[in-house]
């Protein structure tokens, strides 16, 4: 079962569905027990990070997803949920994030860019990764963000180009996230949250 973190924000039905359109069966929950028992855990996101924060620990959902990231099952962030894995951000100030991973999250500033990134851009695969198999290199997502993440370890397996290169996908073992929205990037996009169901927790 999948299961996908519900703390009253973002496109949570929209990744349901893909994930129902590929034959995969998803809930949306906040149930601590239920994230617990799940083979695998997305958390999506759209808003501003601080907030999406404090949702999280209103609702008592940071232990839960830690504890789930520490036991090793497969874990997939989109979006504001891959930014929410780091450390802190600096949208409206220093906010701390889950510090998952050790890096940063920062406002796109490049000269000449429109802030923000909306749709379609190419990722260029850096690093292997099971989520990227069967999928082109140069191929195109989706893209709707204002912030980009600038991790402090090498886990980077794609980047993009928008007023310079930035970390587009990331995996550490078991976590994997992206900064597009494979729900809504097609082909490719159905193709990626395949292999995230597919993908063998790390030995």
């Amino acid at each position: 079962m999948i299961a996908i973190v519900d703390y009253g924000m973002g496109n949570l039905r929209s990744v349901q569905k893909a994930f129902e359109k590929l034959g995969l069966p998803a809930i949306i929950t906040r149930d601590a027990g239920l994230m617990a028992s799940a083979s695998r855990l997305v958390l999506p996101g759209v808003g501003a990070f601080g907030l999406c924060m404090e949702r999280l620990r209103g609702y008592g959902l940071v232990e839960p997803i830690k504890d789930f990231i520490a036991g090793g099952k497969p874990f997939l962030g989109i979006c504001l949920g891959l930014q929410l894995l780091f450390e802190e951000s600096e949208e409206f100030g220093r906010q701390e994030g889950l510090g998952v991973l050790k890096g940063k999250v920062k406002r796109f500033s490049a000269p000449g860019i429109k802030v923000p990134h909306m749709g379609w851009n190419n990722v260029k695969i850096v690093g292997p990764s099971p989520l990227f198999d069967g999928i082109a290199d140069g191929s195109h997502f989706y893209f709707v963000h204002s912030f980009y993440v600038e991790p402090a370890e090498p886990v980077a397996t794609g980047e993009t180009e928008y007023g310079g290169t930035f970390v587009s996908a990331i995996q550490k073992g078991n976590v994997y996230a992206t900064q597009f929205h494979p729900e809504k990037s097609q082909s490719a996009g159905l193709k990626m949250l395949e292999n995230f169901a597919r993908a063998a927790s790390p030995a």
